[in-house]
């Protein structure tokens, strides 16, 4: 293929090729040609043009193909206008003669069609340039057009409408030719030629004045005439057509009469409806014809006619837009309406005919209203329609009200207004539902009367009004929530008062239905109560059915559709009723057989009719009650349903001799009845009824192929038994349009009604199956044969295998006995149902019997195959397949197979092609690739064929469809097969005729399954791959040229499939172009192709589509279709703009999705872009939502530049990029925000620093920043918080939230002190207001909540007045709550008041804890010092935020309390279920106590933490005054907390109290700490191990825990347990702090003991003192029993955790093994220090034998962590786990345990062990190097200091000791030095000289040794200096130690050193400044030990003169600089100090 990419067709490659390949050589050069032609320069072009048209031209008798023909015309076109014109008059004379010629041999048909597209494209590049040859072209064409087939007549006129196109008005002399070659075509045979002449006719009337004035009826005459017989396109193009001009009639401006030379009438909009009305109602038969077949009484519009104008309509009214409906929506209304009113009697002349009108009608005013109005003028024409049904119904009064009775009870006039009145009802009812929360303005609004007018209708006469209206109060229930209630009550009272009339008990019966239908829509649902007050009602109508016989089907009716509609409340509502609904249930049929008999032969037919009726509705009850409360089918409850099962099927084998006896008037009852009684039985497993089995399958026999059914409703019985995929192939219809809704009656057929309300009342309560439209059931003729197909599946399937084999041949039967048009019904029927039964056995994996059973199922299917209708062989060849399926046997298969293959053999019909291709196919798709490869090359050799046949586009479809369907399912099988089929495909797409769009289809789906199956193979290299690569590109653009939107949507799946696999080869920019352009296509299919390609595509590179989109757009004039603004906003905002226009909701959620991944890679570059596009949408609304607190916001701020114009967003007077988006695109673009601000959250750090973020933005202007837009975030979040649309409002609060929790720490650069939301917080504060309105939702106001605890807990605002204004509201809520859950409003259920008190408290909770935090922090550092400040200047002090809270806390601990209990009371196991208190707890009602839960669940962690925190505060002590008396409106609950119940049972003491609150508090965080739920958040864990902390931060909770020693070790297990789930370090780190606390408690309770134990046994003997602690006295520890084993397992946990070398069993030794020390994290250290401050404390909760057996663990760990962590920090630092292990050896070694006299010498052997276990880790091997020397001396330094002295003092290891000492002190790194220095001179310094004399003989002459060394050598450095310094203290110290005799000889060795190091005072100026520090040190020592020893100092001055002299020059140099040194000595002195003192803090 690489050869065809040149200027000119290189024709020798060309010439080498096959046919198909040279077919495929020119597509792929002109595919090239034209790119390079419009990239190559004009002179290059000019030199080759001559050659180019030449051949070119000479293509155009090589007979090219249609996607050829169009490109050769195109790329001539372009080779025309850039290159030279001069012999384009010979190119069109030659063109001329190729269409002149006479040749009509069928292949020269080709060079005919291209020469006429040539002179199309030509004319339309070059217009006007050719203008003097048009008229002969355009002759000529016309003349061609008399003989041309139908490829010919299309083709002509589409060249036609080019050359309109071209030329413009310039064409005027042939426009009448034009247009009556075009008005032929209009009504063409075939589709195609209809289109294009549509197409044609359209292009025309942009010129033609007279198409639109004059000729205006002929056209729409032409029209109306054009839908007759048409297919779905063909209305879609001609309705284009006819809308465009009628709309071009009204809007045009006429040019002056003299200029057209012709008088033009004006024609007015009543004019054009009265046309579009005429089409509707008469259809094409005009004025004239009509009268005649009036008489004859058979002019019924046929329905294609009708739903064409439908279309029209709709692009009238959108052609003229939305502002012009606006103006004219009332006369727009009264018209639409009036097609289906009674003036118009043929429209709605029977009742299938009136279904079909209003679902039109419905059609007209749901697209326009719904489509192109925005939300205020919905209200608007809401109101309009409101008006409309209000004078109706005042017409209806006035003929109801009439008392003549005889003009009373015309049904005419009730008929008149009825189907106007369905009409407005359900527009009425979709607008509020789409409108959803923005729509409560227009309810408020008492001048419009919306729900007056609603409710009353509800007693018009005519059913199908009474259902309309009760559906219209479902939807303005689903829309907003808080008139559910108000409504159903209205509703319930007039039922109640209205019982005696008809009409009012089945509308408000209907209406009431209807709501309880809309509570599943609404979460916050209704009040649990309804539910009995509507069971008791519904009783009473059944109980009274018989009083009154005018009422009694009525009142019949309406109970049990009331009962039916309760049950969808589901099992919480249902419980309650279920006996009384049971007992009605029983009541309602016959106990036994006989009593059947007797109630036959009494009823007469009035009688039967209501209990028909009656038990119909009862079997509706329980099928409602057996689908929506699942939870309640026990056992139990199914032995209570079952006994009148029998009776129900006796009644229903009875019917038809009843239906004899009784005739007509029974016959729709017994259909209802035996279609209900198949509905519950469906849902029932088939074991409940498995007695009577058979008579139910008897029955269904009989139903199915029953004498009197005529209609064959094949299009809804078999589409759910045929296969998604093959539907495809059967008709356009079966797809999804945008007009589903009105094609659907098309695809019924002309005898049969659409499905419609009034067919089946019960449906008004289920959730409709296509999205919120109207329930749509079928009439119950239609419905019954679906149920029986249903239920025969199951039943045959359940049956005997000889009683199934009876029933199959008994069908086989009755299908041979039948004639005609009746044999397809029974047909269908039977063929379904058989289909219906092998799917269930299939599905069930059941077995079909024995060999017999398979004849008459195949002899079933067989027949059906073969049948003309191709529904039905499509159900038959899915039912082959399933048969082969269910028989599983590889024989039987390969049978079937061959009986396929001998029919297509042999068969010559289309029809047994078809059927049997499929056949095939489904086999293939059932069974994989049918096993053997020889089935696979047999079966794809006949498809080949059979595709190939062009005599019969049928045929090629299915067998391509086929095709398909075996490239899947085979697989890698298929790879052999490849090349030929894709080669086949390529030559199919390339000479198909595009007339036949459904062959291209089903080559598209070709392709689609091969490119699958090759998959990723096509990434490779080779030539074989590269070849398949290029055949499939080249497919999908064949197909991207193709006329038809479906074949197009498949070209851009197979793109999508294409750039899956191999990304490289697909060209981005051309697919996104495509894509761009077709984003708003007027075909479904095609958008939803766009979207899935889009979604995958920004999955991998959004930038780039994003970038190619507005390339594109720039780049490109026309093409793109004008409702995507992408050059303005951007893929991103067309996309939005899409978003709020579309209504499918698969095609949404596909946005949504592309937006989101679009969001996740772009928005941290292009932020200011997508905060804009968001802005955009949400500001869009902002005009008609926030003016309600502009006021306040600009009061507030006053003049804060741009923050105070919060809406001066409008004002700017460019257009807005989104007009008027509704509120669910706004809902989007404010959860866009929250995720652009997480987005940037994980990107640069400047997002949130605003210091950075500018001095990023001045280096570099492009760079762009969150922190940057905080003004706009804000804005977006209080436009969306104040907005009317509730959903709109929580994702505001919502973004607010996001916006505080990360923003509220940044600080404000140029104010200090503050940080940057300080100055919005009267925009935070004007957002919160309106949520805590009294008629705010409480989902509202609960997010609210939270969000005010947010901004209090943040800390933004500093000063305590500004903070009250949002105090205040939480204030107000919370004394709203304070009544409890009486007090909240009726509107919704019990539940939801339940989540705003609990959100209330959490809010509370979250400020409280966070207030006592400030508190807590702000006390340690600064105690008291500036507390009185703080107060002084208003600013929070560290108290202000708990004043504020405390004024409250009386109350709000006792609202916790209450919550804390309901909570322990929910959590409480099933089992217990029977103690709870039947009135339910403080805050929520026993009967919603499931849906109470969760909301309980989301905030009690928060609560329990502020609880214990509060009663820490109160210490356990100070009982509150008002305790005894609760506020709740009663007590709390029974085991009331802490109130005297009003038994007046004896009041508790303050203990008693403690106590419950102690347990219950514990109680909850165990139960929940022990069994952490995968969903438990770390928040809540934290709140939990923070109130445990809280609590045992007092004595008293304490105290508890040590008294309780169970307690303490089940807590210490569930912390356990926490630590190995959660891996989170802070949680770790809590549940540590817990234990440390358990441990002290533990400690405290046995020092108690002990003391008390002393003070009591004073007298008695030491001896007999009982032992307290762990271990007794046998020292034994019991796992599970005993506490210290408990936090042994626990510590060891951690430990190991983190240093896994500590376990003996990993380092296989118990030995010390020397591995290399690590460093820990910063968390790890924190955890290991944590849990060895535990173990240290250990031993002192132990009695004196129990410490002994823990303590050689203790060590273990406590030595290991040192050894393993011992690490060399630079500066000589202790790495901090080092530090904690030294800190917990000093508390174990200082242990009273070591000392006390049981324990001793057990103690002193242990802690020897240990010191020599540190010794060891100085491994000789050389390791030591490794090891941190300073923390090993340092151990041993503890180990001497802290040991009583006979554990070191045994000469080898006080030896050994000694040793590492002086080997240290040989170390050169002198930090280590100094570090010794300090720890020997605390070794020095200990009090017994049995530990410290042996180091000083050891070690002194070393040390001074050291000295005297640094003295010769004089210090340079600070380190020196710090050396000598330390080593000069040993010494002193040493002095200081000495006994007398010896001292005179140290301070002899002592002075000569330190004199040395004096200067005199000429040196002393030039000395370096360590020199001068060492001369101060030594002066100051002198000066010092001068006084202290003068004896032996004066001794030793007087004999060494030199000293003297020296020491003498130096103090008199010092008094002269004096002045200047003292600060300086001193300040090194203290440096030299400090370090030793620290280190004696630490450890010694």
């Amino acid at each position: 293929m690489e050869l065809a990419h040149s200027l000119l067709l290189n024709e020798e490659a060309y010439n080498q090729l096959g046919d198909v390949q040279k077919a495929e050589f020119i597509f792929d050069w002109l595919r090239y040609l034209e790119k390079l032609l419009l990239a190559t320069s004009r002179s290059d072009v000019r030199e080759k043009q001559k050659t180019l048209v030449e051949q070119l031209l000479s293509l155009l008798n090589s007979s090219p193909g249609p996607p050829t023909r169009k490109l050769l015309a195109k790329n001539l076109a372009i080779l025309y206008s850039i290159g030279d014109t001069f012999s384009v008059y010979e190119t069109i004379d030659k063109c001329n003669d190729l269409i002149r010629s006479k040749d009509d041999s069928p292949s020269y048909l080709p060079t005919k069609l291209a020469a006429v597209v040539c002179l199309g494209s030509l004319y339309k590049k070059l217009g006007r340039i050719l203008g003097n040859t048009f008229t002969d072209t355009v002759g000529n064409i016309l003349k061609a057009m008399k003989s041309a087939e139908s490829q010919g007549r299309y083709e002509i006129m589409l060249s036609l409408q080019n050359i309109l196109s071209g030329l413009g008005a310039a064409a005027t002399p042939c426009y009448r030719d034009v247009y009556k070659a075009a008005r032929s075509c209009l009504t063409d045979r075939s589709m195609a030629v209809r289109c294009a002449a549509a197409k044609c006719l359209l292009e025309l009337q942009n010129e033609a004045v007279f198409m639109w004035s004059t000729d205006l009826d002929s056209v729409a005459t032409l029209c109306f005439k054009s839908f007759e017989g048409s297919n779905y396109d063909v209305r879609i193009s001609v309705s284009k057509l006819l809308g465009t001009v009628l709309a071009k009639a009204i809007i045009s401006k006429h040019p002056g009469a003299a200029a057209s030379r012709q008088s033009v009438r004006r024609v007015s909009l009543e004019e054009v409806l009265e046309l579009l009305g005429t089409g509707f109602l008469r259809g094409s038969s005009g004025f004239l014809r009509a009268s005649g077949d009036m008489l004859k009484g058979t002019s019924s519009v046929s329905r294609d006619v009708r739903v064409g104008v439908t279309q029209a309509y709709v692009v009238f009214v959108s052609t003229l837009g939305g502002a012009w409906l606006e103006k004219n929506f009332a006369a727009f209304l009264s018209h639409t309406l009036s097609l289906v009113s009674q003036s118009h009697p043929k429209a709605t002349q029977t009742q299938i005919d009136a279904v079909c009108s209003r679902r039109c009608v419905s059609f007209i005013l749901r697209a326009t209203v719904g489509g192109l109005l925005g939300e205020k003028a919905q209200i608007a024409a809401a109101k309009d329609i409101c008006q409309a049904i209000w004078k109706l119904k005042k017409v209806m009064d006035a003929v109801m009200s009439d008392g003549n009775l005889e003009t009373r009870l015309g049904s005419a006039d009730v008929a008149a207004s009825q189907h106007m009145l369905v009409c407005a009802l359900q527009e009425l009812g979709n607008l509020i539902h789409s409108l959803g929360t923005t729509a409560a303005p227009l309810l408020q609004d008492s001048s419009a009367g919306v729900l007056d007018n609603v409710i009353s209708v509800t007693l018009h006469p005519s059913i199908s009004v009474r259902l309309a209206a009760a559906w219209c109060l479902h939807c303005i229930a689903v829309a907003l929530p808080s008139y559910l209630t108000p409504l159903l009550d209205r509703c319930l009272e007039r039922l109640t008062v209205l019982k005696s009339s008809p009409e009012a008990v089945t509308g408000f019966s209907f209406a009431v239905a209807a709501l309880l239908g809309a509570v599943k829509h609404c979460p916050l649902g209704i009040p649990h109560g309804k539910g009995k007050i509507i069971m008791t009602l519904a009783e009473d109508l059944l109980c009274s059915a018989a009083q009154n016989s005018r009422l009694s089907a009525q009142r019949t009716q309406a109970g049990w559709l009331l009962i039916a509609a309760l049950m969808t409340l589901g099992p919480a509502f249902v419980n309650h009723h279920l006996a009384r609904v049971l007992l009605l249930w029983k009541c309602v049929f016959p106990v036994s057989p006989k009593d059947l008999g007797t109630e036959k032969s009494r009823g007469d037919s009035f009688t039967w009719q209501v209990t028909l009726e009656g038990r119909a509705g009862a079997l509706c009850a329980m099928k409602s009650f057996v689908s929506h409360c699942g939870d309640l089918l026990t056992e139990e409850v199914i032995q209570h349903l079952l006994p009148p099962l029998p009776c129900a099927v006796d009644l229903l084998t009875l019917l038809s001799s009843i239906l004899k006896t009784y005739g007509s008037p029974l016959k729709t009852p017994s259909v209802v009845y035996r279609q209900r009684l198949y509905e519950l039985l469906i849902l029932l497993p088939p074991e409940t009824y498995e007695g009577y089995l058979c008579a139910v399958l008897r029955e269904l026999a009989a139903d199915l192929t029953a004498p009197d059914i005529q209609v064959a409703a094949s299009t809804f019985l078999l589409p759910r038994l045929c296969h998604q995929d093959d539907l495809l192939i059967l008709s356009p219809l079966l797809q999804d349009t945008d007009h589903r809704f009105i094609e659907e009656q098309l695809l019924l057929g002309n005898g049969i009604a659409c499905g419609s309300l009034e067919y089946d009342p019960y449906s008004i309560y289920e959730k409709d199956v296509e999205g919120d439209s109207v329930p749509k059931p079928l009439p119950p003729t239609l419905s019954v044969i679906s149920s029986a197909v249903k239920l025969f599946g199951v039943v045959c399937a359940h049956v005997g295998e000889a009683q199934r084999l009876l029933i199959l041949e008994q069908l086989l039967d009755s299908i041979k006995h039948t004639k005609g048009a009746r044999q397809q019904v029974v047909q269908l029927h039977v063929v379904s149902s058989v289909s219906s039964f092998l799917k269930y056995v299939a599905g069930s994996k059941g077995h079909l019997g024995p060999e017999e059973m398979r004849r008459p199922v195949l002899a079933l299917v067989m027949g059906a195959l073969e049948s003309p209708s191709p529904l039905l062989r499509c159900a038959a060849a899915e039912a082959w397949a399933r048969l082969a399926q269910v028989v599983d046997d590889g024989a039987f298969t390969a049978v079937l197979a061959q009986v396929s293959f001998d029919k297509l053999k042999s068969a010559r019909d289309a029809v047994t092609r078809t059927g049997h291709s499929l056949a095939l196919g489904s086999l293939h798709r059932y069974l994989g690739g049918i096993s053997s490869s020889q089935h696979l090359n047999s079966c794809v050799g006949i498809l080949y064929t059979l595709s190939q046949d062009s005599t019969s586009p049928d045929v090629q479809t299915w067998a391509l469809h086929s095709l398909s369907l075996i490239i899947d399912s085979a697989g890698p099988l298929y790879y052999t097969h490849a090349e030929p089929t894709l080669s086949l495909i390529i030559m199919l797409l390339l000479n198909v005729p595009p007339t036949h769009a459904e062959v291209h289809q089903s080559l598209g789906r070709c392709l689609n399954a091969l490119i699958t199956t090759l998959g990723p193979e096509l990434q490779g290299n080779s030539t074989s791959v590269s070849t398949l690569r290029t055949s499939c590109l080249l497919g999908c653009a064949v197909m991207q040229d193709n006329p038809d939107c479906l074949v197009q949507a498949q070209a851009i799946s197979c793109l999508q499939q294409l750039h899956m696999f191999a990304p490289r080869h697909v060209n981005l920019s051309s697919l996104v172009s495509c894509l761009c352009v077709n984003l708003c296509s007027p075909y479904l299919l095609l958008r939803r192709a766009v979207l899935a390609c889009l979604r995958q595509l920004v999955q991998r590179e959004a930038a780039e589509v994003s970038e190619h989109a507005v390339m594109l757009a720039k780049d490109s004039r026309e093409e793109l279709t004008p409702d995507a603004n992408i050059r303005e906003v951007g893929l991103e905002g067309a996309l939005l703009t899409l978003l709020d226009k579309e209504t499918d909701g698969r095609l949404c959620h596909d946005i949504k999705e592309t937006l989101n991944h679009m969001l996740t890679s772009m928005a941290v570059d292009k932020l200011s872009f997508w905060l804009k596009l968001c802005k955009d949408v949400l500001a869009a609304s902002a005009d008609f939502t926030t003016v309600t607190c502009v006021d306040t916001m600009q009061e507030e701020e006053g003049d804060k530049g741009d923050d105070a114009s919060v809406l001066t967003i409008r004002n700017d007077g460019r257009p807005h990029p989104f007009t008027n988006p509704r509120w669910a695109t706004r809902v989007f673009a404010a959860e866009c925000v929250c995720r652009i601000i997480n987005q940037c959250e994980n990107a640069h750090s400047a997002h949130f620093d605003i210091a950075l973020a500018q001095e990023m933005k001045k280096r570099d202007s492009r760079n762009d920043f969150l922190v940057l837009h905080l003004g706009d975030l804000i804005r977006m979040a209080f436009m969306a918080a104040t907005d009317h649309s509730d959903q709109l409002r929580l994702s505001g609060l919502e973004t607010l939230l996001v916006v505080i929790r990360r923003f509220a720490t940044i600080p404000e650069p140029e104010f200090p002190g503050h940080v940057i939301l300080e100055q919005y917080q009267a925009n935070v504060g004007a957002a919160l207001r309106p949520a805590f309105t009294s008629e705010t939702p409480p989902d509202v106001t609960a997010k609210a909540c939270q969000v005010c605890s947010a901004w209090i807990a943040s800390g933004v605002v500093s000063d305590l007045n500004d903070l009250r204004r949002v105090h205040q509201l939480l204030v107000a809520s919370l004394t709203k709550i304070q009544v409890g859950k009486e007090a909240l409003s009726h509107l919704y259920n019990e539940s939801a008041s339940t989540m705003e008190i609990l959100a209330v408290l959490k809010a509370w909770a979250e400020v409280y804890i966070i207030a006592v935090e400030r508190h807590k922090n702000h006390k340690q550092p600064l105690k008291t010092t500036c507390s009185e400040e703080c107060v002084g200047n208003g600013s929070i002090s560290s108290d202000g935020l708990l004043d504020l809270v405390h004024a409250d806390l009386g109350t709000l601990s006792r609202l916790w309390l209450a919550a804390l209990q309901d909570f322990a009371l929910l959590t409480l196991p099933s089992e217990f279920a029977s103690q709870l208190p039947v009135e339910g707890g403080a805050f929520y009602t026993a009967e919603t106590s499931e849906n109470a839960k969760l909301h309980y669940y989301s905030s009690w962690a928060f609560i329990l933490h502020a609880t214990a925190l509060w009663l820490t505060s109160t210490g356990f002590v100070v009982a509150d005054p008002d305790e005894g008396a609760p506020n709740l409106s009663r007590p709390v609950t029974p085991t009331s907390m802490c109130q005297g119940s009003s038994s007046g049972a004896p009041v508790k003491s303050p203990e008693d109290v403690y106590t419950e609150r102690f347990h219950l508090i514990l109680g909850i965080s165990v139960e929940f700490l022990c069994s952490l739920r995968s969903d438990a958040t770390m928040e809540s864990i934290t709140a939990c191990l923070h109130a445990l902390q809280a609590l045992l931060d007092v004595p008293w909770p304490r105290s508890k825990i040590g008294s309780d020693q169970d307690l303490g070790i089940e807590l210490l297990n569930v912390l356990h347990r926490v630590i190995l789930t959660r891996e989170s370090p802070s949680i770790q780190l809590a549940s540590l702090e817990v234990v440390r606390q358990i441990i002290c408690a533990a400690q405290e309770h046995v020092k108690e003991k002990r003391r008390s134990a002393e003070v009591d046994d004073g007298a008695a003997e030491k001896e007999t003192l009982p032992e307290f602690g762990e271990g007794k006295d046998t020292g034994g520890l019991v796992p599970g029993k005993s506490l210290v084993f408990a936090t042994l397992e626990l510590c060891v946990c951690i430990l190991v955790r983190q240093l896994p070398e500590l376990n003996p069993k990993l380092t296989g030794s118990p030995g010390v093994k020397a591995t290399k020390p690590q460093m820990l994290s910063e968390d790890g250290s924190r955890l290991v220090s944590a849990a060895l401050v535990i173990l240290s404390e250990l031993p002192a909760v132990c009695s004196p034998e129990g410490s002994i057996s823990i303590l050689p663990t203790i060590l273990y760990l406590t030595i290991g962590v040192l050894r393993e962590t011992a690490v060399k920090l630079p500066g000589g630092q202790l790495s901090s786990t080092v530090a904690a292990s030294l800190q917990a050896l000093k508390g174990i070694l200082s242990s009273p345990m070591a000392r006390a006299e049981k324990s001793h010498t057990a103690w002193t052997d242990l802690l020897r062990s240990a010191l020599t276990t540190v010794l060891d880790c100085w491994d000789p091997a050389g390791t030591h190097q490794e090891l941190d020397e300073v923390s090993l001396l340092t151990a041993i330094t503890v180990f001497t200091l802290s040991t009583s002295p006979e554990v070191t003092t045994i000469p080898c290891l006080q030896k050994r000791c000694i040793e590492k000492f002086k080997a240290t002190l040989e170390i050169k790194d002198p930090m280590v030095q100094i570090k010794t220095y300090q720890l020997l001179l605390s070794i020095f310094q200990y009090p017994n000289p049995a530990v410290s004399y042996p180091y000083i003989y050891s070690l002194v002459s070393s040390i001074v040794e050291k000295l005297q060394e640094i003295d010769k050598r004089k210090p340079e450095d600070t380190t020196e200096l710090q050396i000598f310094q330390e080593g000069i203290k040993v010494l002193e110290a040493l002095v200081a130690i000495a006994e007398e005799q010896h001292r005179s000889q140290l301070v002899a060795c002592l002075l000569p050193i330190l004199i040395s190091f004096l200067l005199d005072e000429n040196a002393l100026g030039s000395a370096t400044s360590i020199m001068r520090n060492l001369h101060d040190f030594a002066l100051q020592n002198l000066m010092q030990i001068g006084p202290q020893y003068s004896s032996v100092f004066k001794s030793v001055m007087a004999s060494s003169p030199a000293l003297k002299a020296r020491l003498e020059a130096a103090i008199k140099g010092n008094q002269e600089s004096v002045k200047l040194k003292i600060p300086t000595s001193k300040h090194t002195k203290n440096s030299g100090k400090n370090s030793s003192i620290q280190l004696k803090t630490n450890f010694l």
